[in-house]
């Protein structure tokens, strides 16, 4: 874990956020990673996902520790022009501005993109993050995760061949949305390096859920029937489900018929390699029960823990289930270094690894407010309008 201050990639680039919640956050703590100086503005009840808790750490929920660390945090109300003042000042020295408001916020106060921010700041890249985006059938409509992986058709594939469709236990459609926000920002930051300009991105949650739909809508662009749940089975591959051994279940992912063959032979039965209705992946598909009939056969006489070790390292990929505790303590967890501690903070680290510009871990993520002064001061506000400003509510900081 490097927690030293060795510049990241991104040093130098002064980004904006205005975004509250997850996939805007989750974008900007990954740009903080990588060096960029990063200055959220909340609101004066500040971002909510500081009250999604239990648990709390302090009077925060780790909801809102989770992906908001290296970022200074200032509180304005920009509802109030005194406000977006303070706002349009701080755009003065930033590249990226990232936001998530209702599609036509901006607009309302004057700050539109091709109308006012890209005439006064033609460099700025501006990153809106929203439900369905600005315009069409949806357009302008709040999205929050779990109801775009309803209506963008993940929940009808996710759960029990048999059972209802689930929402995927985590945030996937947020998380991905910020991934795209952060590759939009740095294809931007690459163009505006040879035309010298900045752009506006669109990023929409119903965009991504959709994009998320790998190998649903080829399937169904490929065959005409709609995709149906299938459990924890692959609608393309078999052997690649759960089975049943002699302990916990054991996640088999074999993508290849050399796999297969490694399997069969781990399992003293390399006959079943051969046998006409498991030959090739094909022919595995056609024949899923008698398939997962003979491999439990077989796998009820191992243990899950030894069996998966054993045939991970043969060449065949496997995994136990493992809960989230056995995850965090994992040895391979430790090694890869996704474990960040700054004093009493503990939070997960970033999977992009660069050789010579790593990731740095330098601040927990501030408390509301925190950094409200300091900002201010380095922009040059006398500490008279400051007082000013938070007698009147429009900022509020230490």
């Amino acid at each position: 874990m490097s927690t030293s201050r060795v510049n990241g990639a991104l040093h130098g680039l002064r980004v904006i956020d205005l975004s509250r919640v997850l996939g805007g956050p989750y974008c900007t703590q990954a740009l903080a990673d990588h060096g960029a100086e990063v200055i959220k503005l909340e609101p004066p009840n500040g971002d909510e996902t500081r009250g999604w808790g239990p648990p709390f750490v302090g009077e925060t929920a780790s909801y809102f520790v989770g992906v908001n660390r290296n970022k200074q945090g200032i509180c304005v109300d920009l509802s109030r022009e005194e406000g977006r003042d303070v706002l349009w000042q701080l755009l003065e020295g930033a590249d990226v501005l990232v936001e998530n408001f209702k599609p036509g916020t901006l607009a309302r106060w004057g700050m539109d993109y091709e109308r006012d921010l890209s005439k006064r700041f033609p460099r700025l890249i501006h990153c809106a993050v929203s439900g369905f985006g600005p315009d069409g059938p949806l357009g302008g409509l709040p999205g929050y995760d779990a109801a775009i992986q309803a209506m963008a058709g993940l929940m009808s594939v996710n759960g029990e061949r048999d059972g209802p469709a689930l929402r995927v236990g985590l945030p996937i459609v947020d998380m991905v949305t910020g991934l795209n926000a952060l590759a939009g920002i740095l294809l931007a930051l690459a163009e505006r390096e040879k035309s010298g300009r900045g752009q506006s991105l669109d990023i929409a949650l119903y965009d991504c859920g959709v994009s998320l739909l790998h190998p649903h809508l080829p399937n169904y662009f490929g065959n005409g029937r709609t995709p149906q749940r299938s459990g924890n089975a692959h609608p393309n591959i078999a052997p690649y489900d759960s089975y049943r051994t002699a302990t916990a279940p054991v996640f088999l992912a074999v993508g290849n018929d050399r796999q297969f063959a490694k399997l069969c032979a781990h399992l003293d039965a390399p006959e079943l390699a051969d046998d006409p209705r498991f030959v090739d992946n094909k022919s595995r598909c056609a024949h899923r029960p008698e398939l997962k009939e003979a491999l439990e056969a077989l796998l009820r006489e191992h243990a899950c823990e030894p069996l998966a070790a054993e045939l991970i390292r043969a060449g065949v990929p496997c995994g136990p289930v493992q809960t989230i505790d056995a995850v965090a303590k994992h040895p391979h967890t430790l090694h890869r270094e996704l474990l960040v501690e700054l004093g009493a903070y503990r939070g997960t680290g970033t999977p992009i690894k660069l050789s010579r510009t790593p990731a740095t871990y330098r601040t927990p993520p501030p408390a509301l407010g925190v950094d409200t002064r300091a900002v201010l001061n380095a922009l040059g506000i006398d500490a008279h309008t400051q007082q000013r400003l938070l007698e009147a509510g429009v900022l509020k900081g230490s």
